[in-house]
């Protein structure tokens, strides 16, 4: 686990919680029949969540964890808002815990998500940032992030936004520490204001079969706002999902992530299955990924998906065999939720260089 890991399994953290899977939902004003639906029945069966979460790669070990929340509607038209705590321990002596809040309101005119983290994360890297040489180092990380979302017109939000870290990296031994010495990585704090531009057509938040999402954000990095210096970071996320057959669903994730200025260590990284946030980043990222969702029983899905990642700016491009990061897998899924569309998710995914990870989480990956 990394300092870009601090992710729970309802939602992406850190730098990651401002575009990627879990993070803000936006959801149809006109549903239809799933809004319908809702209103016969306001309050979910149970509104207690309950999950072990695991996962394990070559590069930082095993991590076992749990996520507990409560589910909660606030009205009839507002999507399903979700509040709970999130904790990990990884076979590399590393800690991790948050709290999580994400919330609709206001006949899901209004949006709001709130994230508070902190550990100490100790990585064992055998090949860090593609050098070839292995690196040990011991990590504190505190970070708290905020978004709000306003409504504006149908399926199209609005909002401002904000992240604060307190970031320390040191090197396990003496030699680790040259190594970063001599990569330019060092721990930093940085704070960050932003603004987010919204559009979901999607018609379930958690398990959607049709619509589009567009999701584009900036941070502003100051040091007038508590940080060690002046940087810029925007994303845009575009999704898409199509139902065919009876009950399958093909989807596709366009991602991005920009930056200005930034030091090494906040650079973009590979976000696909089968990489270790943070092992490989660039200044700049882009990817794109299918999924294939086939349901094969009434609570079970199965999925096979594939994609491909590309780091530029700053000396790399996409031409490099170095700079591009293939990935691909499958997973099985339980719906936990039924009516909220929650799953339980299992998989594995394979990259580059050895690059693996098995995965038992909260959600579909996008």
């Amino acid at each position: 686990m990394n300092r870009c890991q601090v992710a729970w399994a309802a939602c992406a953290l850190t730098a990651a919680w401002l575009g990627l899977p879990g993070a803000v939902l936006a959801q149809n004003a006109t549903r239809g029949s799933a809004l319908d639906a809702r209103a016969q029945e306001v309050q979910p069966d149970s509104p207690w969540l309950l999950l072990p979460t695991f996962s394990a790669n070559p590069k930082l070990g095993a991590s076992v964890g749990f996520l507990a929340g409560y589910l909660h509607y606030f009205d009839e038209r507002s999507q399903v808002s979700t509040f709970g705590i999130n904790a990990q321990y990884t076979s590399t002596g590393s800690m991790v815990a948050g709290a999580f809040g994400k919330a609709s309101f206001d006949e899901d005119r209004q949006r709001l998500i709130a994230v508070l983290a902190g550990g100490n994360i100790k990585n064992d890297y055998s090949d860090y940032l593609g050098t070839g040489i292995p690196l040990q180092s011991n990590d504190e990380l505190r970070a708290g992030a905020v978004r709000y979302l306003y409504r504006v017109q149908d399926n199209w939000f609005a909002g401002v936004q904000g992240v604060y870290t307190n970031y320390n990296l040191v090197g396990e031994a003496i030699f680790d520490q040259q190594v970063l010495d001599v990569l330019g990585l060092k721990g930093f704090k940085s704070g960050g204001l932003g603004l987010s531009v919204y559009h979901d057509s999607r018609d379930i938040e958690n398990n959607p079969t049709k619509g589009w999402l567009l999701n584009f954000n900036n941070i502003a990095y100051r040091e007038w706002l508590g940080g060690d210096q002046n940087f810029d970071v925007y994303r845009l996320d575009l999704r898409g999902y199509w139902e065919h057959g009876a009950g399958n669903v093909f989807a596709v994730r366009q991602n991005n992530q920009w930056t200005s200025d930034a030091p090494p260590a906040a650079f973009a990284p590979v976000q696909l299955r089968g990489y270790t946030m943070g092992q490989y980043l660039g200044k700049n990222m882009s990817s794109i990924e299918g999924e294939e969702r086939y349901r094969f029983a009434a609570k079970w899905t199965g999925t096979v998906f594939a994609g491909v990642a590309c780091l530029y700016g700053a000396g790399q491009d996409c031409t490099g065999a170095r700079s591009v990061f293939p990935s691909a897998g499958l997973g099985v899924q339980y719906v936990l939720k039924p009516k909220e569309g929650i799953v339980v998710n299992l998989e594995y995914a394979a990259g580059k260089d050895g690059s693996y990870g098995v995965y038992l989480k909260l959600g579909y990956g996008f």
